[in-house]
């Protein structure tokens, strides 16, 4: 059993669990995830990790309460426990010192940015982050980000904060504006990843993508989180969660996370929960 021993709510259906974990937090790495069973009849979800403290023995994460599994997780409390708590899984950042890098987060996709931007950070890089959301009540994690960022950036789409756009337009102003940019760093929305990597195609630039498709036993077995890379099968669970951003096939990943959206309203209904 692993024990909750903090909770908040971010924002709008965000919330931040701090787990209990010490032999996952003793191995994490930045870019690394977890899979997580509520009890003995729940199914297996990944959720990145946020963060972790070795010393303490905790894994931080964050999740969106997107359907059932993820809704049900939202009404734990401190000192409730989960059943399995998986990991660290997936291969760590490649993390070593680029130059100037631009570390991109959208949604709840900018909570497994942060530790990445603060190791690229503690490696020697000049780290420009940019972070995006719909509004400004759905942003996470900025004064924690922008500690480790020598230049920071905030878009919304409606323009409550920071620049009226996406993170695509920040990117292009920060490209232009440097000229040399070694490396891009992207995790948000699948559409987010896929703009994001039409942009850097232009100029050639390096880009990593952190994939989140649907995975069931995280070890290479199922096959369930198969993408489609340089025209490759891969297994985002064994060789991800990151990979090239400029090889990947988006259009087939959309297509594959929507294999069971009917299947997940059900259960939602089912448990009476608001998907």
């Amino acid at each position: 059993m692993y024990k909750i021993i903090e909770k908040k709510v971010l924002s709008e259906n965000v919330k931040q669990m701090t787990i209990q974990a010490p032999l996952v937090a003793g191995k994490a790495q930045p870019g690394q995830f977890i899979i997580l069973r509520i009890d003995e009849k729940g199914e297996r979800i990944p959720l990145t990790i946020a963060d972790f403290d070795r010393k303490s023995g905790t894994i931080t994460i964050i999740f969106l309460e997107v359907g059932k599994t993820t809704q049900q997780l939202g009404t734990l409390n401190v000192g409730d426990v989960i059943e399995n708590f998986v990991g660290p899984l997936g291969m760590p950042s490649e993390v070593k010192k680029y130059g100037t890098v631009v570390c991109i987060g959208g949604g709840v996709g900018i909570a497994p940015l942060y530790p990445v931007v603060k190791a690229l950070r503690e490696a020697g890089n000049y780290v420009i982050s940019i972070l995006g959301a719909k509004t400004q009540n759905l942003l996470i994690l900025e004064k924690e980000i922008q500690l480790y960022s020598n230049e920071f950036y905030i878009t919304t789409d409606d323009g409550s904060k920071g620049q009226k756009g996406f993170v695509s337009d920040v990117l292009k102003q920060v490209i232009d504006k440097k000229g040399t940019i070694n490396m891009v760093m992207a995790i948000g929305p699948i559409i987010m990843m896929k703009v994001v990597s039409d942009v850097t195609r232009k100029y050639n630039i390096k880009t990593l993508v952190s994939l989140n498709p649907i995975m069931i036993d995280g070890t290479g077995m199922c096959g369930g989180c198969r993408v489609s890379v340089d025209g490759k099968t891969k297994f985002a669970c064994v060789d991800g969660p990151e990979f090239d951003g400029l090889k990947v096939d988006y259009d087939n990943l959309m297509l594959r996370n929507r294999r069971f959206v009917h299947e997940e309203g059900a259960a939602c209904k089912l448990v009476g929960v608001v998907q």
